[in-house]
């Protein structure tokens, strides 16, 4: 089991009368990841209206702000108990026998536009085995293929911009892949996280964005930037990609500041709590 400790504090100022935000930096409560700490701050206090999705885990949070400055800061500590599974043993599930709640992970979404990615998708990835090992190469060809390139994209830039251009960030790099997938018929979805791992020397701690395949009938968690050591990977937010899970959905003119994260791991021995490794398995936090 590994324990994460993480911290997010969000500074914005309200211009207008009112803003409206909807916030998704709380982390999930799933069968293998748990807080067993948070505490969440909003100044000025608001009221707040919450929601949890009762299929993905998100937890939302609504807030009404008045005009002037407002800040949340939210601290958790949360377990995650992974299922390390053997690869060999991952298949690919024929689209006629997958749940229906996973088949909107097989279809074109606003940054993921598989349906423009077909040709390409299986002239590259078409001819090899299926299973684990066909999306592990994805994997490994939007690592080896993208350039990890800061402030390089926006808000529009998706997939089909990634291919052409080669470059992007944690999200681009999780949108190419998704893509790739969906074209193949393998579902696959976003999941947001903190970049534990990363060179901190670099750049500060931030969210990031990871990839999720439905194999075998469970997800596995896959990050094809490659910066962040993958069992360190909480579950903050879940959906078909990063339209349906930003940290902070603002809706009102507002100046925002960067977001100030931290992560780290703790460790507890005699309780069974270890320090995130990289590992040769698939790794399942759902």
């Amino acid at each position: 089991m590994n324990r994460l400790q993480y911290t997010v504090q969000l500074s914005y100022n309200v211009k207008d009368s009112w803003a409206d935000f909807i916030l998704n930096v709380e982390a999930a409560n799933t069968a293998r990841q748990s807080v067993v700490f948070e505490r969440l701050d909003v100044l000025p206090a608001v009221i707040a209206s919450r929601y949890t999705d009762p299929i993905l885990c998100n937890r939302l949070l609504r807030l009404r702000v008045p005009k002037g400055p407002f800040t949340v800061s939210y601290e958790a500590i949360v377990n995650i108990d992974h299922a390390l599974d053997e690869t060999e043993s991952l298949a690919e599930i024929p689209v006629a026998e997958l749940p229906f709640e996973v088949l909107r992970y097989i279809t074109p979404s606003r940054y993921c536009e598989s349906d423009r990615l077909m040709e390409f998708s299986m002239r590259e990835f078409g001819t090899m085995r299926q299973g684990y090992a066909r999306v592990y190469a994805i994997r490994e060809w939007v690592r080896n293929h993208v350039r990890f390139l800061s402030h390089s994209t926006n808000e529009r830039t998706s997939a089909l911009d990634t291919v052409v251009e080669r470059a992007g960030v944690c999200r681009d790099y999780a949108h190419l892949m998704i893509a790739i997938c969906r074209a193949l018929s393998i579902p696959a979805r976003m999941s947001s996280s903190l970049d534990y791992g990363a060179d901190t020397r670099r750049s500060p701690s931030d969210f990031h964005a990871v990839v999720e395949v439905y194999l075998s009938h469970r997800w596995y968690l896959l990050d094809p930037s490659g910066i962040s050591i993958p069992t360190g990977l909480l579950r903050i937010g879940t959906g078909v990609d990063a339209s349906a899970m930003p940290f902070a959905a603002i809706f009102g003119s507002v100046d925002s500041e960067r977001p100030q994260v931290t992560v780290q791991a703790c460790v507890d021995l005699p309780a069974g709590i270890e320090m995130p490794v990289f590992t040769a398995k698939a790794i399942s936090t759902w």
